[in-house]
């Protein structure tokens, strides 16, 4: 079973040399501590940042420095700060390559709930719903199920929805998702994971064949 730190890694294998790619609150902003070494991506961040760097080093941080989520981060060499127009003019003009993305709910055709839970407070829905229409690729890294035990990879989401048939992959702890016009297909399994518990978690069209390889995050 993989930790939120494997999931983050398995994310990383996705990220493409010359990506810009926007990470979500939640477990998508650790991908950016797990780059692999050589390759150059560009993190993007709504509320004005482009150049993010991994996360400081205790004692390091700087206050004034930000992700959307409020955390303090770095910058990379060559990076930039802007206000948050100019950062959803990139993200509504198709410059996002690949968006990282947590979530409540997905569903097997590739909707997805991330932004509200009916009857609790929000301060607002951010710019998921921005990244949903504009970005080129969507990935969602998430919990397999929710604190009751109940499967979070759906037939249909129950939640406000966020976007309409826009997620490509799923990671979880128990495996790779793809989602395709069957479903929820499972390419790689985490270890210590069986098929059957699989099967039991998943509510939505779960497609499994061929051989399944074991998630590698080391």
């Amino acid at each position: 079973m993989l930790d939120k730190f494997g999931i983050a890694k398995r994310i990383a294998q996705e990220l493409q040399d010359g990506y810009y790619v926007n990470l979500g609150i939640g477990i998508p902003t650790l991908v950016a501590n797990y780059i692999p070494e050589g390759m150059e991506v560009v993190l993007q961040s709504e509320n004005g940042l482009l150049g993010m760097g991994a996360f400081p080093l205790e004692g390091e941080e700087d206050a004034d420095l930000i992700n959307a989520g409020k955390q303090t981060v770095t910058m990379v060499k060559g990076a930039s700060i802007f206000d948050s127009a100019t950062s959803f003019g990139m993200i509504r003009a198709g410059k996002v390559d690949l968006t990282v993305l947590g979530a409540m709910e997905v569903s097997d055709n590739g909707d997805i709930a991330n932004w509200k839970i009916p009857g609790k407070m929000v301060k607002g829905m951010g710019g998921a719903m921005d990244l949903v229409a504009s970005a080129k690729n969507i990935i969602v890294a998430m919990q397999h199920t929710n604190k009751a035990g109940e499967s979070k990879l759906l037939p249909q989401c129950s939640l406000p929805i966020t976007g309409l048939g826009c997620v490509k992959k799923v990671v979880t702890e128990l495996g790779v998702f793809d989602i395709t016009e069957r479903g929820f297909e499972l390419k790689e399994i985490a270890p210590g994971v069986s098929i059957e518990e699989v099967k039991a978690k998943t509510l939505g069209r779960l497609v499994v064949e061929g051989d399944i390889k074991e998630v590698n995050v080391l």
